[in-house]
């Protein structure tokens, strides 16, 4: 090194020393800035000992923030961590809808498709229902959960379980939908289950094969799978817990827990970080691919309706509604004992996810809270 390289790196030790930072030295100090603001959304809520949460955020492909809170379940008390499989509950849709698409794509189905094709037995009221109205939630089908029978308290909540065919058969009972086709937007997990076995129909290959192989093993998501019971396992997986009386319960499992394609994925932050960049890189589903998964519904009935009753944007398994006047796509999971949500800012490059294995957290809105930290310190230069 030569004299002036020499004195050019002494001026730039002394600056920083006297606490004008190097681009570097702002890259690291605002990096840690924001992670202790983020932290401090999380940590107050989560003791180290109780049912906790994965958080998760990715800029421009890179993951800034990654940390998990509280522990898996209290039998083995094991901190939650980035491979900690979480169930997604409704968050599953986007890859039910992916799936749809992987098959469109093929040439093996087509969105204006009637359900009447794939299952020529199914009644009257929903034969003319699209593949496109399965996916955006205007299909008008009855929910399923209301047309359950009530289970049989003797025997464990597993054994009341319905599974998609039994959804299926439920569906193939009534006589009237809800409303005709196209008319309306409500949101519909019975459509989701049929979309599930419409791809298993279709495609010749069970729902949750058809995922890991077209879907899981291609992005790498070694550890996702649509899980079901005495077939498969979940690895590293979390429990449900909620809190009654001041004390926690695992209550993991529902009546309506044994469905998949509304539901039934469970996943990790370290492999949903994987779908994310499939998605930022449109390397699964190409640009063109995904358009109509990012069109909101337009109905005869007026603008949809999100779960909180405000006006919404829906397309195929994301909500589109924007935040804040940018541009948005997510979704948000809700089923007995856990609580999940992604939150996608495709033109700020930022990507929130928040998985709880415990019911008394609003992940949708701590994602969005989380989102607003970074939105507001925008970008952090890549080091």
């Amino acid at each position: 090194m030569n004299i002036l390289a020499s004195l050019a790196a002494a001026a730039c030790v002394v600056l920083g020393a006297a606490g004008f930072l190097t681009p570097a030295g702002r890259a690291q100090s605002g990096a840690d800035r924001r992670a202790k603001s983020i932290d401090g959304v999380f940590s107050p809520l989560i003791s180290p000992a109780e049912p906790g949460a994965a958080v998760l955020v990715v800029e421009d492909g890179r993951v800034v923030f990654e940390r998990g809170y509280g522990v898996t379940d209290l039998r083995t008390r094991r901190p939650v961590d980035a491979r900690t499989n979480f169930r997604l509950a409704s968050v599953t849709k986007q890859f039910t809808a992916a799936a749809v698409m992987l098959l469109v794509r093929d040439g093996r189905l087509r969105y204006d498709d009637a359900l009447g094709r794939v299952f020529p037995d199914f009644p009257e009221y929903g034969r003319t229902v699209t593949i496109r109205q399965l996916l955006n939630h205007t299909s008008g089908l009855p929910d399923y959960e209301e047309l359950m029978p009530t289970g049989d308290p003797s025997v464990s909540v597993e054994q009341n379980q319905i599974k998609d065919a039994g959804v299926l058969d439920l569906l193939k009972r009534q006589n009237a939908a809800k409303f005709s086709p196209g008319t309306k937007w409500d949101y519909s997990n019975s459509g989701y289950v049929i979309l599930g076995l419409v791809v298993e129909k279709v495609s010749g290959s069970p729902f949750g094969k058809f995922l890991g192989e077209r879907i899981f093993a291609p992005l790498k998501m070694d550890r996702t799978v649509a899980y079901e019971r005495g077939k498969n396992e979940v690895p590293g997986r979390a429990f449900g817990h909620t809190r009654e009386a001041g004390v926690w319960k695992e209550t993991d499992q529902s009546p309506t827990s044994a469905t998949l394609g509304d539901g039934g994925v469970y996943s990790s932050l370290a492999d949903l970080a994987r779908w994310d960049e499939s998605l930022r890189r449109h390397s699964l589903l190409g640009a063109a691919d995904m358009e109509p998964a990012l069109t909101p519904v337009q109905t005869a009935g007026g603008a949809p309706v999100e779960p909180d009753g405000t006006t919404a944007a829906y397309g195929f398994g994301w909500f589109l509604n924007p935040w804040k006047g940018r541009a948005r796509m997510w979704h948000s999971g809700e089923t007995v004992g856990f609580r999940t949500a992604i939150q996608r800012f495709p033109a700020d490059g930022l990507t929130v996810i928040v998985l709880a294995n415990r019911a008394d957290l609003d992940a949708p809105r701590l994602a969005l809270k989380t989102a607003d930290v970074c939105l507001a310190e925008g970008r952090i230069p890549g080091r």
